[in-house]
């Protein structure tokens, strides 16, 4: 008989099949108190990571962007104004809940036009071959569980030309910062999570997906091998978060 596969849930292994589940759970817990939590952890830094991020983009008015793991929708906000009155931005996300914030909150600034919301699964993405001049991922690779499949179909989707971009979290650079950052990571980041939003558990998860996430090298390879060409690397505050570009060619 064949061994069940396995797959990292922050440093426990677990059965492949479960992990979608369990990642689901996690988002559920956190979706409503999300951003404020972000907030807090990263002293506002995640928004002006964020900002950045699309500010580099390279995003032009009339693009049709895929914007995955997206549900809080403050990537598509700040994508809106760079696509135009011509352009589309799908927000994709496997879990619902995190959708429906998103949606609520954008529909709270009257954010509407211009807008899809998709449910959906990274892996196998239901949209047909060349379909967008650009696919965001900020902050979910890292909670994908085949990323190379993720990958794959983030190619597959983009138009020729089209530019792949990826922000996350991942090696911190500078040597004299990993000690602080540990500790940050596992003995503020479950304590406040557990202050804040009463679960200490999902920020521990959080904590721990970030060290397993690839580093900018190793990532760097999977997109390659995906497909994507031309792949850069650029650090923001000494490695704690990077963006990956790549092109569909």
């Amino acid at each position: 008989m064949s061994e069940t596969p396995t797959t990292h849930f922050g440093y426990r292994d677990v059965p492949e099949a479960d992990k979608a589940r369990l990642v689901g759970e996690v988002f559920t817990s956190v979706a409503r108190r999300y951003d404020i939590m972000n907030d807090l952890l990263s002293f506002g830094l995640h928004r002006l990571w964020k900002r950045h991020f699309v500010a580099t983009s390279g995003v032009r008015s009339g693009d049709v962007v895929l914007d995955l793991a997206g549900g809080t929708g403050d990537i598509a906000a700040l994508l809106l104004p760079k696509v135009g009155a011509n352009g589309r931005i799908v927000i994709g996300d496997i879990n619902g809940d995190m959708l429906r914030v998103g949606r609520d909150r954008l529909t709270d600034r009257g954010l509407v036009r211009g807008l899809d919301y998709a449910q959906l699964d990274a892996e196998a993405l239901p949209f047909p071959d060349r379909s967008f001049d650009c696919v965001t991922m900020a902050f979910g690779l890292r909670n994908v569980t085949h990323k190379e499949r993720a990958l794959a179909e983030i190619h597959r989707v983009l138009r020729i030309g089209g530019r792949a971009l990826v922000l996350e979290f991942s090696a911190v650079r500078e040597p004299l910062l990993r000690p602080l950052y540990d500790f940050h990571s596992f003995k503020v980041l479950p304590r406040v999570g557990s202050l804040v939003a009463g679960d200490a558990a999902s920020y521990r998860y959080l904590a721990e997906s970030i060290r397993r996430h690839p580093d900018q090298a190793t990532l760097k390879r999977m997109m390659e091998d995906a497909g994507l060409a031309r792949v850069d690397v650029r650090n923001l505050s000494a490695g704690i978060v990077a963006i990956h570009r790549g092109y569909r060619v």
